[in-house]
C-alpha cells in the first residue's frame, strides 16, 4: 500500500475542493477577471502610472484599482490580493513614499505619484535591508503576507516607529499573517531597524 503523505493529502483535498466550488457555482456568481477596456471604448481611459521608476502607459476602466492594474494588467504580481476590502494589508504598496492599500486606490488618481512595489525594493541582484532581515529572521511561513508586510515595514523604519516591539506591533497592525510568523516579523523589522 502507498503511503499517503501530509503533502499528497492536502494537495488532493485543495484540489478536490476548489473543482467542486467551480463546478457547483451558478452563471450568475462566477468570478470573472476583467481585462483592461479596449481604446476607444466606453468609459476607457488612458493614463500613464510610475512604477518603480518606469513610465508604464495603460488604458483602465475608471473604476479599476490599482491593485488590479498592477497584478492584471501589467504583470507585477509580487502585490498580493487578499481581502480586496483593505482589511489584510497584503496589496501595501508605496505611494511617494507612503504606505497604501492598493486595492482601496484608484489607479487613475495617482498618475504623476511615484509608485514603489515589493519588485521595485531590490537594487539589481541586492535585496533591500527589510527583505534580507525578513529571510534571516524567518519572517514568512506561506509567505503570501510577506509583500505587504515588508513594505509596510519599509515605511514603517522611515516613520520612525521602532522605539520598541509594542509599537512596531501597533503600527504593523494593518497587516495579518494567517500563519501567525508575528515574533519573526517583529524580529525582522527591529534588525532591519537598528542596521538603519
Amino acid at each position: 500500500m502507498p503511503s499517503v503523505t501530509r503533502r499528497v493529502l492536502l494537495g488532493t483535498t485543495v484540489s478536490s475542493l476548489a473543482m467542486g466550488s467551480v463546478e457547483g457555482r451558478a452563471d450568475d456568481t462566477t468570478p470573472t477577471i476583467s481585462a483592461a477596456p479596449a481604446p476607444g471604448s466606453p468609459g476607457a481611459m488612458d493614463i500613464a502610472l510610475q512604477i518603480n521608476g518606469n513610465q508604464v502607459p495603460l488604458v483602465v476602466d475608471p473604476r479599476t484599482t490599482l491593485l488590479d492594474a498592477l497584478r492584471e494588467q501589467i504583470g507585477l504580481t509580487g502585490t498580493k490580493k487578499g481581502c480586496d476590502r483593505g482589511s489584510c494589508g497584503a496589496c501595501t504598496v508605496h505611494i511617494d513614499g507612503r504606505r497604501v492599500l492598493s486595492c482601496l486606490t484608484l489607479a487613475a488618481r495617482v498618475q504623476g505619484k511615484a509608485i514603489t512595489t515589493i519588485e521595485g525594493l531590490t537594487s539589481g541582484d541586492v535585496l533591500h535591508p527589510v527583505q534580507a532581515a525578513f529571510l534571516h529572521h524567518d519572517g514568512y511561513q506561506c509567505g503570501y503576507c510577506t509583500p505587504g508586510q515588508i513594505m509596510s515595514a519599509v515605511a514603517l523604519i522611515k516613520e520612525g516607529h521602532t522605539r520598541s516591539d509594542a509599537e512596531i506591533r501597533e503600527w504593523m497592525s494593518g497587516n495579518i499573517c494567517r500563519c501567525g510568523a508575528y515574533p519573526n516579523i517583529v524580529a525582522a523589522i527591529r534588525d532591519a531597524a537598528q542596521r538603519s
